[in-house]
């Protein structure tokens, strides 16, 4: 019996210093090391203040802008709110159908006749995705330049440099970071 206690308790300190401690430490480190920009929390820096994070949503509501994926998490963004995280409502619950149908009908009277996007109505996994398609992007066009008093072909080059594609050319789908563009946005065209 005695045995078999100092067992547990030896392999119950081993793996909680290889498990709680080492290994942490190791991933950290190796996160530090080849993606440091991530690691670190992605932060867009202008002026010497913090204006964001490049690796999650922030709410963009005026017309000026470009708006970000719609929000599961907590009250719009927040992933530290309580209910910070994705619904689990199914496509057959009203709340869910009801909250897209609103959304619907809202990007239908901004831009008349376009089909939208489905991620203009559908939120991501985590409810704080920062990009949103190039379609996605291309629908909010016409409302953004009637906003800014701008044509909508000076926002599609600037909407062209925005564009990622494919990660190693063949992972994921080509993406638009919403704050990196509307920080450029800002940057080209300033606000009356």
């Amino acid at each position: 019996m005695k045995e078999n206690l100092r067992i547990a308790v030896l392999i119950t300190i081993i793996t909680t210093v290889i498990f709680g401690l080492i290994y942490p430490l190791a991933v950290t480190g190796l996160g530090q090391l080849l993606f440091p920009a991530q690691a670190n929390g992605g932060w867009i820096v202008r002026n010497g203040q913090v204006v964001g994070s490049r690796l999650i949503a922030q709410p963009f509501s005026s017309n000026r802008y470009f708006h970000p994926r719609p929000s599961a998490a907590g009250a719009g963004y927040d992933p530290v709110a309580p209910g910070g995280s994705a619904s689990n409502l199914g496509p057959t619950n009203h709340q869910l159908t009801d909250r897209v149908k609103a959304d619907v009908d809202k990007l239908h009277a901004e831009n008349p006749g376009a089909a939208i996007p489905v991620d203009l109505v559908t939120t991501s996994a985590s409810g704080l995705d920062p990009d949103i398609s190039p379609a996605a992007a291309e629908f909010q066009v016409p409302r953004v330049a009637r906003a800014r008093g701008i044509t909508a072909d000076q926002l599609r080059s600037l909407l062209a440099k925005h564009t990622q594609g494919r990660q190693l050319g063949f992972l994921g789908e080509p993406r638009v970071n919403v704050l990196e563009l509307n920080l450029e946005l800002d940057a080209s065209s300033p606000t009356h």
